[in-house]
């Protein structure tokens, strides 16, 4: 189920979780699964099932793109540099990732507030919930579903919608 974007979710400018912008050009026309990631959480192990998805689907115009956040209590307190160093020594991530961003409140990132205006499953948009909550944007900028944090990145569903974008 597509559901039309106000503006696409990448033309605001984000800042990549190394420094410096995050060249968000490369994922225009790509299917990205938007994710907010900690390393704190119980939810953290997905991050193995998120770095599958990229090396299962990365060539074929898919992206997984790491969203660190800090708002659900304190699970990613580390600094960028941390962050960065932690997913790539313990997960083995190569998929882009932002700085630290606010999904939820008055700080809320322009990412967020163009993704969280997309109903789950369950008819239920807003606010996100949890850590790896999971947006999926089709090539066209459109955000084609969102998934709560109890849905791993191995689920039929959540495959099915990212194989139904994919380009070509």
């Amino acid at each position: 189920m597509y559901v039309p974007a106000v503006t696409s979710p990448f033309q605001t400018p984000l800042t990549a979780l190394t420094g410096g912008p995050l060249d968000t050009a490369a994922l225009t026309g790509r299917a990205v699964l938007v994710v907010n990631v900690a390393s704190r959480c119980g939810f953290t192990p997905q991050y193995e099932g998120l770095e599958a998805l990229q090396q299962e689907y990365g060539e074929r115009g898919f992206t997984v793109l790491g969203v660190p956040c800090n708002q659900f209590k304190e699970q990613e307190p580390a600094s960028n540099e941390e962050i960065a160093e932690y997913c790539s020594a313990t997960w083995g991530t190569t998929f882009p990732m932002t700085e630290k961003l606010e999904v939820n409140g008055a700080g809320r990132d322009p990412l967020y507030a163009t993704l969280t205006q997309v109903p789950d499953a369950d008819g239920r948009a807003g606010d996100v919930a949890w850590n790896f909550e999971k947006f999926l944007v089709a090539p066209d900028g459109t955000v084609a579903g969102r998934w709560r944090s109890r849905t791993t990145p191995e689920d039929p569903a959540l495959r099915a919608a990212l194989e139904a974008v994919l380009p070509g």
